[in-house]
């Protein structure tokens, strides 16, 4: 009989905890222990239930997961750690990797390789899904070179549009002329994935065409 693993589940939303815990019940090796709402909670529930795994949301009030995750290592506790995120964005793969996490899914995940992370993770493996290891690859093989000018963009407040590091590479190579296709090619993306950035931009820029989205670009020094 193979031996059950214990889980706790942290989202800031009760019906992604609940769809979350509805399907992991339906295996007979995985069990949730425990609920949490943010990380403070997370690290609290951890600590007194010693799970086997920690599966844990990203963007939640109070403390986020990558920093839960980060305590838990730097901690040294056992339990293994499982972002489970709708962002796909280069900056917060990255920032999980290097917080400690053993694993990255996205929430569109299906169940098979949901339960397929858990066991690789448990088991003392590495999982992340589809795009995000091309992410990981990608970063090995051609780690970004910070100019001066890439610095000042990174650091670059002055704009009310919260984007992200990726979106910013996006955003780039969109004004430089590239097709979804090409760009997903070239960041080792998606071409869904790539879509995704693009329709962000657009939202969060307030822009409905590209002639707008360059002509805000540029207003804001953001290319």
């Amino acid at each position: 009989m193979n031996q059950t693993t214990t889980i706790i589940l942290a989202d800031d939303h009760s019906l992604v905890r609940d769809g979350i815990r509805a399907l992991l019940e339906t295996e007979v090796d995985l069990q949730v222990i425990g609920e949490a709402s943010n990380g403070k909670e997370a690290i609290a529930l951890v600590n007194e239930k010693q799970p086997d795994l920690l599966i844990i949301d990203i963007r939640m009030p109070e403390m986020n997961g990558i920093d839960a995750v980060q305590i838990l290592n730097e901690k040294q506790h056992p339990v293994k750690t499982i972002i489970l995120s709708m962002h796909d964005s280069e900056e917060y793969i990255l920032k999980s990797v290097n917080a400690g996490a053993n694993g990255y899914l996205l929430k569109d995940t299906d169940k098979t390789e949901f339960i397929k992370a858990i066991h690789t993770v448990t088991q003392g493996g590495k999982y992340f899904s589809g795009d995000i290891s091309n992410v990981l690859v990608n970063n090995l093989l051609n780690p970004i070179k910070e100019t001066p000018q890439t610095s000042k963009k990174k650091s670059f407040d002055g704009h009310p549009f919260d984007l992200t590091n990726k979106e910013l590479r996006v955003l780039e190579l969109v004004l430089s002329g590239l097709t979804n296709k090409q760009i997903s090619e070239k960041l080792a993306n998606s071409k869904r994935t790539i879509e995704t950035h693009r329709f962000n931009l657009m939202r969060k820029m307030e822009v409905k065409n590209l002639m707008d989205l360059s002509k805000k670009a540029q207003e804001f020094k953001l290319v």
